[in-house]
């Protein structure tokens, strides 16, 4: 049992920052990375992202493009989701092998306890390739900017952060544990506005490609 403290933040406050996130940090990620993302899908590509939340990017990259068939896989499914959402039970996609051509992982490796067996779980799913967009530590500074952003972006939705965050080496042994490899498309990215991005943005974020290893 998790004994650690919680703050409990007033009800009007955390509807404040719910509205400060979307106007600041949510509405522009989303536009950057169906920007960044979409050279990386193929026509037709049938897509599962993991870890869906409420299907915001999942859709949006659908507008984008109408071949892409897009559905969503999360652990707890809000309901009403502008997409297809599939439960699924921790770690484990209640998917086939090979059933997607492209699995998706937006922010949510750092939010799992387990990121080497939901890597290796993706990695099966997907036929083709597993995108990964995630953040990426330096040092101590960017570790504080990353916990802030991470509570601010999640606090306001009751969703837990465990902070924990890696720098490259750290993803790349991970991706050999996982049994993948690992192609860096970019490891900084100007995700916000403003300032926001940046004291959030830059290079505290990477996406890479994953593909499972022969």
């Amino acid at each position: 049992m998790d004994a650690s403290p919680r703050l409990v933040l007033p009800a009007a406050l955390l509807q404040q920052m719910q509205a400060l996130h979307q106007t600041y940090a949510y509405q522009p990620r989303l536009q950057t990375l169906v920007r960044l993302l979409s050279p990386l899908l193929e026509t037709d590509d049938h897509i599962l992202d993991v870890g869906c939340g409420g299907g915001g990017l999942g859709a949006a990259l659908q507008q984008a493009n109408p071949t892409w068939r897009i559905e969503g896989a999360e652990v707890k499914p809000r309901g009403g989701e502008p997409i297809p959402v599939h439960p699924m039970q921790g770690e484990t996609l209640p998917f086939a092998d090979d059933s997607y051509d492209v699995v998706m992982l937006a922010d949510v490796l750092h939010h799992t306890h387990a990121p080497v067996a939901l890597l290796q779980e993706c990695a099966r799913v997907a036929r083709r390739k597993v995108v990964v967009k995630d953040h990426l530590r330096h040092g101590w500074f960017s570790y504080l900017r990353i916990c802030l952003l991470d509570w601010l972006a999640n606090k306001p939705y009751g969703i837990h952060c465990p902070f924990t965050y890696w720098n490259q080496q750290e993803w790349q042994q991970m991706c050999r544990e996982a049994g993948v490899t690992m192609t860096i498309k970019t490891n900084s990215i100007n995700l916000y506005r403003g300032w926001v991005n940046v004291f959030f943005g830059g290079t505290l974020h990477l996406i890479f490609v994953a593909h499972a290893q022969d």
